[in-house]
């Protein structure tokens, strides 16, 4: 029975801190109501036990959720899908990169290509981006200790990028 007690004591806990977060996401028109919440939580375990994983505390939700809240590929109505499905991609690159990066500094280089490489696209985030680092740290890279996780993904980008400037340039030349 107290064991019991103590899980339903951890849960309403845990729910508190979700919540809690709408004080700073409503700034940017981001609110989870306490069935997003819920449902957030309820995947976050489903998601621990599928990568075989233990989290002690408030967890990893809240963390994610202030790094991500002001990203303009979020909105209210996507807002509680991409926070489950970050979760998931946390957990499975936790393990995949062997638990030697801290969870802020794959939080800052999660939420680094979310915005400047994959526009949002949370399958080329998972497949690409994090595979391809993951891949890197694997192999003994750990040169993103110095940067807590920011700046590193363009050391071990395969795809090459074009040039915003120039690409502005020759807009104006065209049309100017």
């Amino acid at each position: 029975m107290s064991k019991d007690w103590i899980v339903l004591l951890q849960q309403k806990n845990q729910l508190e801190k979700v919540i809690e977060t709408n004080k700073t996401t409503e700034q940017f028109g981001l609110v989870l109501s306490e069935q997003d919440a819920k449902l957030i939580l309820e995947e976050r375990k489903d998601t621990l036990q599928k990568q075989k994983r233990v989290e002690f505390g408030e967890g990893i939700v809240p963390k994610i959720i202030y790094e991500f809240c002001d990203s303009n590929y979020i909105d209210q109505n996507n807002y509680a899908d991409t926070i489950i499905r970050l979760q998931e991609i946390f957990y499975l690159y936790k393990n995949e990169m062997q638990d030697e990066i801290t969870d802020d500094e794959l939080l800052h280089l999660m939420k680094e290509q979310f915005e400047l490489i994959c526009f949002g696209d949370l399958d080329y985030l998972e497949g690409t981006c994090l595979a391809n680092f993951a891949q890197a740290i694997r192999a003994g890279y750990d040169g993103y200790k110095n940067s807590d996780g920011y700046g590193e993904y363009s050391k071990f980008d395969e795809v090459e990028r074009w040039d915003y400037e120039l690409y502005l340039e020759t807009l104006k030349e065209l049309w100017g």
